[in-house]
């Protein structure tokens, strides 16, 4: 069993940058692959990035490719987002998932994980 807490949105301006985190509770996070998912209003969830177990393999949406940074730290339990050049159409909520012994590549999938967060708000004004 896995909990997720997303942490570090806000109100930014186009062109500036945040770093969302997503902290995991359990003792076996290291074993989990994870993602990064947004929904914004009136819109279905789509993926944003992905990052296997290790941190060796990771994957991006090509509308936040060359922006958006996904790492994790298995010893804080944590993954982060790290997102550069905002724009308003970043404007969403942003959700953690984890699939636990499934590859990075799957986590690109907007549903089916078997974990999420709550969400945090990510709101870009022009």
């Amino acid at each position: 069993q896995v909990q997720l807490v997303e942490s570090g949105g806000g109100l930014v301006q186009a062109g500036d940058s945040l770093r969302l985190s997503c902290a995991a509770s359990g003792r076996t996070f290291s074993s989990y692959a994870m993602g990064w998912f947004r929904q914004a209003p009136g819109k279905e969830r789509e993926f944003v990035a992905a990052i296997s177990w290790s941190g060796g393999s990771k994957f991006y949406a090509d509308s936040v490719k060359g922006r958006f940074t996904i790492s994790r730290d298995n010893a804080k339990n944590t993954v982060y987002l790290q997102m550069n050049s905002l724009k308003p159409e970043d404007t969403a909520v942003y959700f953690c998932a984890a699939g636990q012994g499934v590859t990075a590549w799957s986590m690109t999938k907007s549903d089916g994980h078997a974990y999420w967060g709550q969400g945090t708000q990510v709101t870009v004004s022009s």
